[in-house]
């Protein structure tokens, strides 16, 4: 991931390809890129721009892309429930893990999760493959996300639940050691 260098933003080109549109003189091409900027503490953005270079595209897409940051809900690096992304013909369904799994996703979707800061998730994806859309249909999943008190109130339980990630070594502690119930022959 790419540290950008006059901002505390990450900066990821998901998608870079070459277009063109026919006029009557003959093909013009330009230069399309899709970009991903977070702050890696749950603001994320995406865009895409074209220009006739590579790096005023990226540098395009990047400004309309901190624009357009969303907030999500985030707890201790992961989601706070699983929710369904789709846009066009892509669908992406987002879970939350526990700590140390860390992003097991494709290349668009762990860019916009790491952008985002979510360290601990798990994914899968449904339909077309297009990283714009992929990423797009992520986007939107993670922009469904509710807070946690309010996944608390829905569900009938305490928001205490829902505030923190448990992790595999409380679990383990947590759980009394089973007696030995076999009967000892001496």
């Amino acid at each position: 991931m790419l540290r950008s260098r006059e901002s505390d933003y990450y900066e990821r080109v998901i998608e870079l390809k070459r277009v063109s549109k026919v006029v009557k003189g003959g093909k013009r091409f330009k230069l399309y890129a899709c970009v991903v900027v977070g702050d890696g503490q749950g603001k994320v953005g995406i865009a895409h721009a074209k220009a006739p270079e590579v790096a005023p595209s990226i540098k395009k897409a990047t400004q309309i892309a901190r624009k357009n940051m969303v907030s999500i809900p985030l707890i201790d690096g992961a989601i706070p429930h699983t929710v369904i992304g789709k846009y066009g013909a892509s669908k992406v369904i987002i879970k939350p893990a526990s700590v140390g799994t860390g992003v097991i996703a494709s290349t668009a979707v762990r860019a916009v999760c790491e952008a985002a800061g979510i360290k601990n998730v798990l994914t899968k994806s449904f339909g077309s493959n297009s990283p714009t859309n992929l990423a797009r249909a992520a986007l939107n999943g993670l922009k469904s996300l509710l807070e946690p008190t309010e996944v608390a109130k829905l569900r009938n339980k305490s928001p205490d639940l829902f505030m923190r990630r448990r992790k595999i070594e409380e679990d383990k502690s947590e759980t009394p050691e089973k007696p030995d119930l076999r009967e000892e022959d001496s």
